[in-house]
């Protein structure tokens, strides 16, 4: 029997929700879900051109740097990622999710026993047994060799085209950033990228659904975590709802028309010894709009061993992770194990 999908629920016409998504009172975001949104770093990644002033592209090095450690989160814009194929990726989801329930039932997960790719609904991870309110669409996008079409929805008929030009876009940039994440460090400018697998590093793209929820105030869209990959490539809608944990506080991410938002992982945190931070965020809901985003989580491959980069270790900089390969990591933090 498939899920209850959060979609069916927000259409049922209730206006109050289920017990199971309303959050513990520490964890609720209260009545100020649309609040006004913090400027996090915005940073112009045109300037890490080769054809740039030097200086300029010293100083948008040394700006990444300083956000992915102050922050573990920062926007950015010229990426060369168009605005109309942002666009038409944004339309692609849309029209998935605008299909009929028994339509989008056809691409169902089994998260249950580990099956995340295809379409889902969070199930509970948490002791209390609390759901989020969001469906997803999870597949992977690169490498081609990984992808698995049947997992890829076929309608609209050009979803397959539009995602795959969109990876190769997205490649460039987290090219880019992690080009300039490691000159940041003082090491070779293509180091993170072969500890992370090189030209096996893998994309996974996820579609996140987020309903207009009668009572925003009581539940979450995505709980407080952070995201095990490398880095996280995130395009929203312009609905606000994405926030992160900065000085002790709850603090909303302005929407900026055609930036790409840019989370620090779990594994550019180890892989830097915790100079960089990953960002603990989480997403609230709208009471009366859709919300919608596109992360792409850059992963190393699963036997791909992550640990502090040799050349950032010494006496006065010991190491603060034990290296694992990176599915070993991913099932400990799914489990909530030690890591």
């Amino acid at each position: 029997m498939a899920a209850v999908r959060v979609q069916s629920l927000a259409g049922s016409g209730m206006e109050s929700i289920p017990a199971e998504f309303i959050r513990p009172l520490h964890e609720r975001p209260g009545a100020n879900t649309d609040g006004p949104s913090v400027k996090v770093p915005l940073i112009d990644i045109a300037n890490l051109s080769g054809t740039t002033h030097q200086g300029l592209r010293e100083k948008t090095i040394a700006d990444i740097g300083n956000a992915a450690s102050e922050w573990g989160l920062f926007q950015v814009v010229n990426h060369g990622t168009s605005e109309e194929l942002i666009q038409r990726l944004q339309g692609v989801g849309k029209e998935f999710f605008d299909l009929p329930q028994e339509e989008k039932e056809k691409y169902s997960n089994n998260s249950a026993v580990g099956i995340m790719e295809g379409y889902g609904t969070k199930l509970a991870h948490n002791i209390d047994g609390k759901l989020e309110w969001i469906d997803y669409y999870l597949h992977m996008l690169w490498p081609p060799s990984r992808r698995d079409f049947k997992t890829w929805p076929r309608h609209p008929s050009s979803y397959i085209e539009v995602n795959d030009e969109y990876a190769r876009a997205l490649l460039q940039v987290v090219n880019k950033l992690l080009s300039a994440l490691s000159l940041y460090l003082g090491v070779e400018e293509h180091a993170m990228k072969e500890e992370l697998g090189g030209e096996d590093l893998e994309m996974e793209m996820k579609i996140n659904y987020y309903p207009p929820c009668p009572q925003p105030e009581l539940a979450l869209g995505v709980e407080p975590h952070t995201d095990m990959s490398s880095l996280t490539l995130l395009v929203p809608n312009e609905v606000p709802g994405l926030q992160v944990h900065k000085d002790g506080h709850w603090v909303g991410v302005e929407y900026v028309p055609n930036a790409i938002i840019v989370h620090i992982g779990d594994q550019l945190e180890v892989l830097s010894n915790g100079k960089y931070k990953s960002v603990l965020h989480r997403s609230v809901v709208s009471k009366d709009k859709v919300r919608m985003s596109w992360p792409v989580f850059c992963t190393p491959p699963p036997n791909k061993i992550i640990g502090p980069m040799k050349d950032l270790i010494h006496d006065k900089n010991p190491p603060l992770y034990n290296a694992k390969t990176y599915a070993e990591f991913k099932h400990r933090k799914i489990n909530k194990l030690e890591q």
